[in-house]
């Protein structure tokens, strides 16, 4: 069987991808620079030929938020034009193509759940980037599908979850935004749904299937909500956990505005390709498991 080829190694949803392709018996080539690299065209085109894949997942991005005010032009570079770069070579090598995006592209004013076809209004250059690579895709291969999701966690990489786990043991206190709304969502479920939509394509083509849908977790909870739900899994399995204590985002200023509603409405996945990720709490549980058995590894 040829490869679902991955663009991106080290990032918790290449890296998902992986996991998922060795639970499945499908096999799953990541590829990230020198050999695949979003700023060059030419990489691209032959990391493609050299793999032969069958489908192609764009889980590669340039994520610093803020940083992306400073160096925009990086940011552009990597999440709109590499995105339509890779779009352009799958759509030339005739291979299905999934590209991954973000609530960012929303302000998050929003008072309910944002549809795929809801206005976009990107607080900052990491979301106008973002949306514009969405453009960049939809613009270079017009039967491409691009997922939006948010609060993405899991045992690898930089995430929220990792960094509270980091400052319990460190801090009495930890004080987390309590007036932000979103789905925290599992780097491993929704590599799971992306997997399930590339086969359903693969078997029934894309056709009347292309285009943007939301893939998050079920349900909603804030940051603080999530800090609440992480310490007290961690705490019962055995470890140290801080004081927790809810703040709002004008207690936290960052250079670029977050969005106060990172809600997404997924009811599109699920009518198109019977994708629907499992409650944001059930995925927590196996995830802090990885991440407890790992340091008593260490431990020992």
């Amino acid at each position: 069987m040829r490869p679902i080829l991955v663009a991106g190694t080290t990032g918790q949803l290449a890296r998902s991808l992986v996991d998922v392709g060795e639970q499945r018996a499908i096999p799953v080539v990541a590829v990230s620079r020198p050999e695949l690299d979003l700023e060059n065209a030419d990489s691209i085109h032959r990391a493609v030929r050299t793999v032969s894949p069958l489908a192609i997942v764009n889980a590669a991005a340039y994520t610093a938020v803020d940083m992306a005010e400073s160096e925009p032009e990086r940011a552009f570079a990597v999440n709109r034009d590499g995105a339509g770069r890779i779009a352009a070579t799958a759509r030339f090598f005739r291979v299905p193509f999934v590209h991954v995006s973000t609530d960012y592209v929303f302000d998050g004013c929003k008072a309910s759940a944002y549809y795929e076809s809801d206005d976009t209004y990107p607080l900052g250059a990491y979301g106008q980037s973002k949306l514009e690579g969405e453009n960049a895709v939809m613009s270079e291969n017009p039967e491409a599908i691009v997922f939006r999701t948010s609060w993405v966690y899991s045992p690898y990489g930089t995430n929220f979850l990792k960094t509270m786990l980091r400052l319990a043991e460190t801090r009495d206190v930890v004080r987390v935004i309590d007036d932000q709304h979103g789905a925290p969502t599992a780097a491993i479920d929704l590599a799971g749904a992306l997997v399930d939509a590339l086969m359903q394509i693969l078997e029934r083509g894309a056709r009347g299937r292309a285009g943007v849908y939301h893939v998050t977790a079920s349900g909603q909870t804030t940051w603080h909500g999530f800090a609440r739900a992480i310490f007290a899994g961690w705490r019962d399995r055995g470890n140290r956990i801080p004081r927790l204590e809810a703040i709002t985002t004008a207690d936290y200023p960052t250079r670029v505005k977050r969005p106060a509603n990172s809600r997404l409405d997924c009811q599109k996945a699920q009518r198109v390709f019977g994708i629907c990720l499992p409650p944001w709490s059930n995925s927590l549980g196996p995830c802090l498991d990885v991440l407890a058995d790992a340091r008593r590894e260490v431990q020992l």
